[in-house]
């Protein structure tokens, strides 16, 4: 018997702890009492008590030693191979030996995490930190990219089926349905509000910050910058006033027409249209809004886009939150000022009028959206209005509302040029015909700025 379970535990390689060595012996305890139970039970018809073991005979008492001699051999040699086997081997292939599974489960976990380390660190060998930031700023402007393209496509998309719902309109007008030229393309669309009565206006930009002429046909060949005045009709179709604007396009070719009437309680609608307009000539980046009585630097607000120039749905602009003014009577009263709550509260964050710009996603929703667009009192409130609800990145650029003179003249004299620059008190320059020139010499860029800036 010790010889059979010494077998066996070196076939099995069985390592036997303290509770299992108990329970082994207490176990073999009951199973010797249960024999000799039986054996004192069990008689023949003699009355003698026996066990029949292949034909000979063995007495209880013999069985009773033998129990307890196996018992102390098997004590003896579980608890030499229990210490023997708990003691930490410094022989891997013993080891190896004794637990063939997970050895090898550990030797493939082994070579996995070091193959997956040799794999890391030969991808920075060799590399400093300023290149491995160079290559994590490139992933991330790649995924800003793959945004802007995929903000791109959805917008071309949407522009697809709203030209087919109009193409289905013509036809079913019977107007012509000739082609459309295809459009011009462009990093950024100026579009400079003006009026009929504001033509001194006009020729003191033209006098400073605005190109004339070739150089103005040259700017948009060669930089992509378009730049006009937006005018709509006058309430008589073909009369003085049109005809005049007429003239003065003619001699200048600076002109964007509107098919709007022209009214100062109309710049929501202006607003709309011209975005509509532009985007339906020109395939641009930008899209600006400005006065036609703030003095722009060029090279900078191109500078100030471009850096924007990756990401999707920009609104650009000297961002407020004024008053909504409920009393009538006075200067941008706001007729509707009970949808922003109570009396005395603020509108929401929105672009000053004075200038701002946006992207191409933007003007092409707003002339998607052209008939349900909702115009407040004020255009600025109205284009803050239409972008409040979308996933658009609001930039608050300051130097885009420079005062005049001392604010404008003194960064200029730091070499920190404002875009554009304008009074507070007045909405744009004070007396914008008398002092535009002055406003330019002071806190200009110079006239070749714009053309140093690399697109």
């Amino acid at each position: 018997m010790i010889t059979f379970l010494y077998r066996a535990l070196i076939r099995n390689r069985w390592v036997i702890s303290g509770k299992k060595l108990i329970a082994g012996i207490f176990r073999y305890l009951i199973l010797c009492a249960g024999r000799l139970w039986r054996l004192e039970n069990d008689r023949d018809y003699s009355g003698r008590k026996k066990i029949i073991m292949r034909g000979k005979q063995v007495s209880g008492r013999a069985m009773l030693v033998l129990c307890l001699a196996s018992f102390l051999a098997g004590s003896l040699f579980c608890a030499s191979r229990m210490t023997w086997t708990t003691q930490p081997s410094s022989d891997p292939n013993k080891e190896a030996h004794q637990f063939p599974i997970i050895s090898n489960q550990l030797k493939k976990l082994e070579a996995s995490v070091k193959q997956d380390c040799d794999h890391k660190r030969k991808l920075v060998e060799g590399k400093s930190e300023d290149v491995i930031m160079g290559e994590v700023t490139k992933t991330h402007q790649a995924i800003l990219s793959l945004d802007k393209t995929i903000s791109r496509l959805e917008t071309e998309l949407a522009a697809a089926r709203a030209n087919q719902r109009l193409d289905g309109q013509v036809k079913l007008d019977g107007a012509s349905n000739k082609a459309s030229p295809p459009k011009q393309k462009a990093f950024v669309v100026i579009g400079i509000n003006t009026a009929f009565s504001s033509k001194k206006r006009r020729k003191t930009v033209r006098e400073t910050w605005m190109p004339k002429g070739g150089e103005l046909k040259k700017l948009e060949e060669e930089k992509g910058i378009v730049i006009r005045f937006v005018i709509g009709q006058s309430a008589k179709p073909g009369g003085m006033l049109d005809r005049a604007i007429e003239a003065e396009e003619a001699e200048h070719k600076d002109f964007l027409r509107l098919n709007h009437v022209e009214g100062y309680h109309e710049l929501s609608t202006k607003t709309r249209l011209y975005f509509s307009t532009a985007i339906s000539i020109w395939d641009a980046d930008f899209y600006v809004k400005v006065d036609d009585d703030v003095h722009v630097n060029l090279g900078m607000l191109v500078s100030a886009l471009a850096s924007n120039r990756s990401k999707p749905r920009i609104y650009i602009g000297c961002m407020k939150s004024g008053p909504v003014l409920f009393h009538k009577g006075v200067k941008y009263h706001e007729p509707e000022y009970w949808k922003f709550g109570e009396e005395g509260n603020k509108y929401f964050r929105h672009a000053t009028g004075q200038i701002y710009a946006i992207s191409k996603d933007l003007a092409a929703y707003i002339s998607i959206n052209l008939p349900i667009l909702h115009r407040y009192a004020n255009e600025d409130v109205s284009l803050g209005a239409w972008l409040i609800g979308l996933e658009v990145e609001h930039v608050d650029d300051r130097s885009m509302c420079c005062g005049t003179p001392t604010e404008c003249e003194r960064r200029a004299e730091a070499g920190n040029v404002c875009v554009a620059s304008f009074d507070w008190k007045c909405s744009g320059i004070c007396d914008s015909v008398e002092r535009m020139k002055d406003v330019h010499n002071l806190c200009g860029e110079g006239n070749g700025a714009v053309w140093n800036i690399n697109l």
